[in-house]
């Protein structure tokens, strides 16, 4: 039966090993289509709009987060426990207390942001905070803490460029081909057998990029209960926050697609995936969370 550390070590190696076929998926489209065109130019504007635009979100993450879930700052005087638990696990995990905010909303819930360690954010709705025993909620906050800790902020939006990259380039790649430009014998069948297979790959090459950026957050939330675990040493209280989370069903509502991987329970409820769907999901099941925290 494995332990804790060595789920923590475990999801750690395969979250950068899906980030390795994130740079071999990227660096194999940008040859192909430096290959086709025989130009580099393309590739240069395209890698210079992805890194300005998602370095720019990624600076000011925290603002635009908080402005997309409508959130607004926690008092010491209102939400007591959600303070003082802060403080209690900021403090055992050696980091400085992040800023805190609530979102009004029934759907309990909860998320992290924030670019580094001093510029964090922990947030969790009112409904979280009405539901949970303090032991829960330290399981939940240790979990938050956990993602910074973690620099989980900082591998998502590394996955975030990258899918990001993968997309637009592709979408260049299908625009041009349409209107050819290709400095290859595209008349020859070697030339048209590349440029379908071209088209092709540049049209499933977003989606392969979307599910393995769903697929390392998935993994870092895998990563994060280990982590909260190990930080409150009572994996008991987050296994029974997220019984109380899963139990709800309803989803919270200001759901966005944009932010759904940042919150600790899919936003948009327990039901909202199922079957071949579940591929799309940006949360691993409440149920294997469970176990793993309680084997």
């Amino acid at each position: 039966m494995s332990t804790l550390y060595q789920d923590q070590s475990s999801n750690i190696r395969k979250t950068w090993l899906l980030m390795g076929v994130f740079l071999i998926v990227v660096i194999g489209i940008g040859w192909g289509i430096s290959w086709y065109y025989n130009s580099s130019a393309i590739l240069y504007v395209a890698v210079a709009f992805a890194l300005m635009m998602n370095v720019g979100s990624y600076w000011f993450s925290d603002k635009i987060v908080l402005s997309m879930t409508h959130a607004r700052p926690a008092t010491r005087e209102e939400f007591f426990d959600f303070y003082t638990v802060a403080e209690n696990l900021a403090i055992t995990a050696g980091l400085p207390l992040p800023k805190l905010f609530v979102i009004n909303d029934p759907a309990p819930n909860a998320f992290a942001t924030g670019r580094n360690e001093k510029h964090a954010v922990v947030c969790a709705t009112t409904g979280l905070l009405a539901i949970l025993t303090r032991t829960e909620l330290e399981g939940v906050i240790a979990h938050e803490m956990s993602h910074i800790k973690n620099r989980d902020m900082l591998v998502m939006t590394v996955a975030v460029v990258l899918a990001g990259f993968i997309a637009i380039i592709a979408d260049m790649f299908i625009r041009m081909s349409f209107f050819g430009g290709g400095n290859r014998d595209n008349d020859s069948k070697a030339g048209a057998l590349f440029a379908i297979l071209g088209i092709v790959a540049a049209i499933l090459a977003p989606i392969a990029a979307q599910l393995i950026k769903l697929a390392v957050s998935r993994k870092r939330e895998f990563l994060a209960d280990a982590s909260g675990a190990l930080l409150t040493r009572y994996p008991e209280g987050l296994a029974s926050a997220l019984k109380k989370i899963s139990s709800y069903g309803a989803p919270m509502r200001n759901a966005n697609t944009a932010t759904a991987h940042l919150f600790i329970a899919n936003p948009f409820g327990a039901g909202a995936m199922k079957g071949v769907t579940k591929l799309f999901m940006t949360h691993p099941p409440v149920e294997e969370r469970i176990k793993a925290l309680l084997d």
